[in-house]
């Protein structure tokens, strides 16, 4: 009963496509779950993710959720997540990829998530890391460790979406450095984060990652630009 009045009082609304949610439905409506464009990239070890970084960078595993496009359902999911402190979009879909990866023998062996990291002064503008939640989700349902101390950004850049490759290489190139790599020491490491467009962003954060001794990487992303 209470619930129903908080319903009519404050209705809630799909986080993609702003229609409301009936009593049935959580954070995303029906519709749009149907709807949404998932890559299944998981289940192709030869997929998208893993070609873009080929010979950039040695991946164990690479996947993203998501297609992404402009002025789609995924464009307005990441937006709300990104810029309307809509931090659950990240929980959401981690939870979605992560119960999907709990089925691949390929991502049993991981042992520690670590997210993309944002500059201190961006966190402190938005208050959130929009990858945590992502991350977190991912960790739980690998039984991993969710470890976002070990990546550090060092250098404050603009929203890189929609750059050429080249530009963005340049951008984000040394922007990324590792801390305490003892921690990670030996482990399969799972590096997340919300979007990957050309790889520069994580191919700079893997190479850093990949200066801890004995160490593994796969890379899952919530999506990936078309």
């Amino acid at each position: 009963m209470i619930i129903n009045l908080l319903n009519l009082f404050f209705p809630k609304v799909c986080l993609s496509c702003q229609n409301y949610l009936t009593d049935n439905e959580v954070h995303i409506c029906t519709s749009c779950r149907h709807q949404l464009p998932l890559t299944n990239f998981h289940f192709d070890n030869e997929n998208a993710v893993h070609k873009m970084m080929y010979g950039r960078v040695k991946l164990e595993q690479a996947t993203a959720l998501l297609h992404f496009s402009k002025k789609g359902r995924v464009q307005r999911l990441m937006h709300n997540l990104k810029y309307k402190g809509q931090e659950v979009v990240g929980q959401v879909l981690g939870e979605w990829l992560g119960e999907e990866l709990q089925a691949s023998e390929q991502y049993k062996s991981v042992d520690v998530v670590v997210p993309v990291p944002i500059h201190p002064s961006k966190l402190r503008k938005r208050g959130y890391n929009q990858v945590a939640k992502f991350g977190k989700a991912l960790a739980q349902a690998l039984n991993a460790e969710y470890v976002d101390s070990v990546l550090l950004k060092s250098k404050s850049t603009a929203t890189q979406v929609f750059k050429d490759r080249l530009t963005r290489s340049a951008t984000v190139e040394e922007g990324f450095s590792l801390f305490k790599p003892e921690i990670i020491k030996g482990k399969h490491i799972l590096l997340v984060d919300d979007i990957i467009t050309t790889g520069s962003t994580l191919e700079a954060c893997s190479q850093a990652l990949l200066k801890a001794k004995d160490v593994k990487l796969s890379i899952a992303t919530m999506a990936i630009t078309d």
